[in-house]
């Protein structure tokens, strides 16, 4: 698996309309979609995914140099549905590529997962992939995109709270999970880090709190406050990958970057979502699980949050020093927020292959 800052020759994104996830019958986070993948066009191929009902709204909205796919689903995060994509190590013909369709349970399944059904969301992959004429293993075990990130030299970092969680793959110890994850993946290091970011209803994917820059470097989502929770998560994670080595060896170099907030959902808010059953409510005063390290690497762009005012001009800046040959392009990211992700979870890159 390259990492993500490695050359794309794309991205896929799915279009957003659960009136049950998103207000307003989702017209606020459409906006913000299109602004992510304006933003991510300006560096690479964009294309989106778009139910049936909802397919002349996207092609309406999204510029004509954005692809809109008829693609059903039961929600918008292609990190986590879509397809992880490798390549071998290539030949005179060049590099093949080919993806990882693994199996989805909503982040949980009937223990925990916040929606039922999922079962379009698990046929997204195998449409991506014919969409993109690649080849396609099928994966006998439970994986969200978003719960790991790779350094495309072998190494792979996660957390404990969501691949040992129970409600994914209940059978399977921390050594098979391993084992699973060199096979598909062509990892040779396996880092984990314990807890997510506070309140990630994803079960604490690592891609909230932590992602590699390039090959023995990270960040990871920090906060100076003692008395806030996710201070001890970050402590936490930072201890861990101060004592890793990766799959060469390295010692790796940690960059912190503070997050925003701590950000609440408001009152009208949570009414502009509708409540059904089987759906996780959204409720007013909860927290949400905002990080700036919840980023896009592009081709020739960094597309991250804006969240919070007194934050996010340090957290641009500090993107910037990471990825000096890269612009940053911030967009307003707080209407994915609320439905419970933000850039790099609703985006799935396309390696070049």
């Amino acid at each position: 698996m390259p990492g993500e800052f490695e050359r794309h020759r794309g991205c896929w994104m799915l279009w957003p309309e659960r009136a049950d996830n998103w207000r307003l019958v989702a017209g606020p986070a459409q906006h913000a979609w299109v602004a992510v993948a304006v933003a991510i066009a300006s560096s690479e191929p964009v294309t989106v995914g778009a139910s049936a009902r909802q397919f002349a709204k996207a092609r309406r909205m999204l510029p004509a140099a954005i692809r809109v796919v008829r693609l059903a689903s039961n929600d918008a995060w292609m990190r986590d549905v879509g397809p992880t994509f490798v390549v071998d190590q290539g030949s005179r013909q060049g590099r093949h590529l080919r993806g990882i369709d693994w199996r989805f349970n909503a982040w949980g399944g009937f223990d925990g997962g916040l929606y039922s059904p999922w079962g379009a969301d698990d046929r997204v992959a195998a449409k991506v992939l014919a969409h993109e004429r690649a080849a396609r293993y099928r994966a006998p075990f439970v994986l969200e995109g978003g719960a790991i990130h790779v350094d495309g030299e072998g190494t792979l970092i996660t957390t404990e709270e969501c691949l040992l969680n129970p409600n994914r793959n209940p059978r399977l110890s921390r050594t098979d999970i391993e084992e699973r994850l060199q096979g598909y993946l062509g990892v040779r290091r396996v880092i984990w880090l314990g807890r997510g970011v506070v309140n990630d209803e994803t079960d604490g994917h690592v891609d909230n709190l932590c992602c590699f820059v390039r090959p023995g470097v990270v960040c990871l989502t920090w906060t100076d406050n003692g008395r806030d929770p996710q201070y001890r998560v970050s402590m936490d994670a930072y201890a861990r990958l101060k004592a890793a080595r990766d799959a060469r060896g390295r010692r790796l170099v940690i960059h912190k970057i503070h997050q925003p907030g701590p950000l609440r959902t408001t009152v009208g808010e949570a009414r502009g979502v509708e409540h059904r059953k089987g759906s996780k409510p959204r409720r007013a005063g909860e927290r949400l699980a905002a990080s700036y390290v919840n980023f896009y690497i592009g081709n020739r762009a960094i597309v991250m949050p804006i969240l919070d005012a007194s934050r996010d001009r340090a957290a641009m800046t500090k993107l910037k020093k990471l990825f000096p040959r890269r612009r940053v392009i911030g967009v307003p990211a707080r209407e994915i927020l609320l439905g419970g992700g933000n850039i790099h979870c609703i985006t799935q890159q396309v390696p070049e292959g």
